[in-house]
């Protein structure tokens, strides 16, 4: 029998009743990690799991999480066990020291059992970049599109029903733009709410520690956990501490949603829009007051040259100490140039050289204030109006994709278009702000899943998460796995 197609909170009631046992979903988990066949793994720490899971004896009813496995996306420091943010630069690093994040699973007995791929060093949404190369969509037999990325293998490890849960990071839609064509819950909190240390940085001012699960409830027990005040992580925030299972069946009457309408007009996948207007008026049958408005498309196209330049910029320089000397395989070299760059040249992607590059040439003295600080201003610009929004609205409603099916070869080819520029970036508003944002499973397009996004206020993670709940409730999308999907 399969367990781990089952939620957490499932999970925890067999656990209670003693008809399953830690031990015997790690193996179960671990049979699954080796047999996959998506590449979603840098490390199966299969030893280190069953001993650990052997310990657990008696649950603990009052920890929902005792006993449940996971899996790490490999860009978050993990003592002891090989961390290589999927670079050749890293492939051999292990670190002396656990994220917070891992310490406080730690402290809630769950089971780590593997890290996963990414795109290198988390720069990339495509899920190709890592140096282990594609990792797959589970619900593409004919591995031919995208999972997408850079949490790709944290993606794929809970939508092939290897584990209930996954950890990852998000700095443009890293964790929710997977979580859609996974067909999963994805989660960033208001930034600061979770701890970042341990997290590698790729751009500190966007970055956030997030996570996948099978649904919102299962969410929301991952964000009490996690969430909380860490000295060590100078962003983390103070007093937010909340309660998110709290209000999460409350549902949404008078709750105040808004759809921009330029994010819809640059969607031209029917199945898409069918479901996410099916989806605003189950919302409204629940009492919630759902409009659609209008914001600057100026500003809408503006989010993807204002995330490439100030994420390239705080990559170019957080990266600097992957030089071959103080971490990675050393080149070779008579001084310390030549050594830093045969190192990095052998080390890197040409991706992440390219970025390096655009890092590099807007922060040049004579680039920066048509640049670097031209694109902060865009970002200050687009953080106001999303405000302003805000002062009117509880909640920020849109499709997550342009399709639920996006070809790993070829894609979208005009990049300068509205369907790439808004309908595949405006997720990164949430990360312009700092905004709790979570995209749930709306539909399906051919066996294909697809998501919806829900962005609130900073610090209202609670409520985005009951709003999530109450689409979910009515959608019906509940669970999805590749075990629960008949194409």
């Amino acid at each position: 029998m399969s367990y781990l197609d089952k939620t957490i909170v499932e999970l925890h009631e067999l656990l209670l009743k003693k008809e399953v046992t830690p031990l015997l979903l790690a193996k179960e988990a671990i049979e699954k990690a080796k047999k996959d066949p998506n590449n979603a793994f840098e490390t199966i720490v299969e030893k280190e799991a069953l001993e650990f899971a052997s310990s657990l004896k008696e649950c603990e009813e009052d920890n929902l999480l005792w006993g449940i496995p996971f899996v790490c996306k490999d860009n978050i420091s993990t003592k002891d066990i090989l961390t290589t943010a999927s670079s050749e630069i890293l492939k051999d690093y292990v670190p002396v020291f656990d994220a917070e994040v891992i310490r406080k699973l730690k402290d809630k007995k769950c089971v780590l059992i593997g890290k996963t791929t990414l795109d290198e060093l988390a720069m990339g949404g495509t899920g190709t970049t890592g140096h282990k190369g594609v990792t797959y969509n589970p619900y593409d037999p004919s591995k031919t599109c995208m999972i997408g990325g850079s949490s790709c293998g944290s993606c794929a490890s809970v939508a092939a029903s290897i584990v209930p849960f996954s950890l990852g990071s998000d700095t443009g839609d890293s964790i929710r733009k997977p979580a859609s064509y996974g067909g999963l819950v994805g989660y960033k909190p208001t930034w600061g709410k979770i701890s970042r240390y341990g997290l590698f940085p790729f751009a500190p001012s966007l970055d956030h520690v997030g996570f996948f699960t099978r649904s919102i409830e299962d969410g929301a027990i991952l964000l009490n956990a996690l969430q909380g005040y860490d000295p060590k992580d100078g962003s983390s925030l103070k007093d937010h501490d909340e309660d998110n299972l709290k209000n999460l069946k409350n549902g949404v009457n008078g709750i105040k949603i808004c759809v921009f309408k330029e994010i819809i007009d640059s969607i031209n996948d029917k199945v898409i829009l069918d479901a996410f207007n099916k989806s605003i008026d189950n919302l409204r049958s629940k009492g919630a007051n759902v409009n659609i408005i209008s914001f600057p498309k100026e500003l809408l196209n503006a989010i993807y040259p204002t995330y490439m330049v100030i994420s390239c910029a705080e990559a170019t320089s957080n990266n600097a100490n992957l030089d071959g000397i103080k971490f990675g395989p050393r080149g070779e070299g008579n001084t310390y140039q030549e050594v830093m760059m045969n190192s990095r040249t052998k080390g890197f992607s040409e991706l992440i050289k390219r970025r390096f590059v655009i890092g590099s040439y807007s922060l040049f003295k004579e680039n920066q204030e048509e640049l670097f600080l031209r694109a902060q201003k865009a970002r200050h610009l687009i953080v106001n109006k999303v405000n302003e929004v805000f002062e009117k609205y509880d909640i920020i409603y849109s499709p997550c994709v342009s399709k639920a099916r996006n070809p790993i070869k070829g894609g979208i080819d005009d990049k300068l278009s509205s369907t790439y520029l808004i309908a595949e970036n405006h997720l990164a508003i949430g990360n312009f702000g700092g905004y709790p944002s979570l995209s749930l499973p709306i539909g399906m397009d051919d066996g294909f899943p697809f998501d919806a996004n829900l962005t609130g206020r900073v610090f209202e993670d609670s409520l985005v998460f009951q709003v999530g709940y109450a689409l979910e409730e009515t959608l019906g999308y509940k669970n999805l796995s590749i075990e629960k999907v008949v194409k």
